[in-house]
């Protein structure tokens, strides 16, 4: 049986795109089509101009031929709204889980079902596989925002892209890891702005990065130094992160 949600606060353009990518995605796929579902910050109706729209298509089965018929209408859509799709076999949702833990939370808190049944009702996360993977994507995002800074902060616009980009993956970070703590926090947003406080990070840090993402500009001369103060708040992020056991 189908199901469907329509998701809060969403923006008249990404709901038709969505609608229209659905009634697509139902039309190439058919019968192996079991489930799509909206997840993150659009998923809570707190879709921003520059955010991405994520969506895992979950199958039963992938047939080329089908997939071929989607391939325009998912170009269409990322163009449209960013969208990023994750085509999952339903036999695959349990090794995604443990391989892409912390990705997996978020799904577990900020979903809407926009087709068929949901595939992640009872979600559960593995604390080993949420812990190693907040540290692996910590550290990772460490060592890219050190290169992007000392390859891009020249040039003000492209600091201000890189910290635009971080904001997302810094969040969801410091949900994980509030999670992991067990003090989970309301949005990933406010776990990041819990962590800054414990950290006594000021906040108009998160201030000037949350105005970088919402415009992609940063306010002559802050790029850079910003960029900076956030390295080391993911380096802080990562350092509590290792302490978890």
């Amino acid at each position: 049986m189908c199901t469907a949600a329509q998701p809060a606060g969403l923006p008249p353009q990404v709901q038709k795109t969505l609608d229209e990518f659905v009634a697509a995605a139902k039309s190439a796929f058919g019968a192996n089509l079991r489930s799509i579902v909206l997840y993150g910050s659009a998923a809570e109706g707190r879709l921003r101009a520059t955010s991405d729209v994520n969506v895992a298509v979950v199958l039963r089965a992938f047939e080329p031929s089908q997939a071929d018929a989607l391939r325009e209408p998912l170009r269409v859509a990322g163009a449209a709204i960013a969208m990023r799709p994750m085509f999952l076999l339903e036999d695959e949702v349990p090794q995604a889980v443990m391989a892409f833990a912390q990705k997996f939370l978020d799904v577990s808190h900020r979903r809407r079902v926009l087709y068929g049944d949901d595939p992640f009702a009872g979600l559960e996360i593995p604390r080993d596989a949420l812990r190693a993977r907040l540290r692996q994507t910590l550290l990772n995002l460490v060592l890219r925002l050190r290169a992007g800074y000392i390859e891009r902060s020249l040039r003000e616009e492209q600091a201000a892209y890189l910290l635009a980009d971080a904001a997302g993956p810094t969040r969801a970070a410091a949900a994980a890891l509030l999670e992991l703590e067990g003090q989970p926090a309301a949005s990933p947003k406010e776990a990041l702005e819990k962590f800054a406080a414990s950290v006594a990070e000021p906040a108009e840090t998160l201030a000037r990065v949350s105005g970088i993402r919402e415009t992609r500009r940063a306010t002559p001369g802050t790029a850079g130094p910003t960029l900076l103060r956030w390295i080391e708040l993911v380096r802080k992020l990562h350092a509590r992160a290792c302490g978890l056991r």
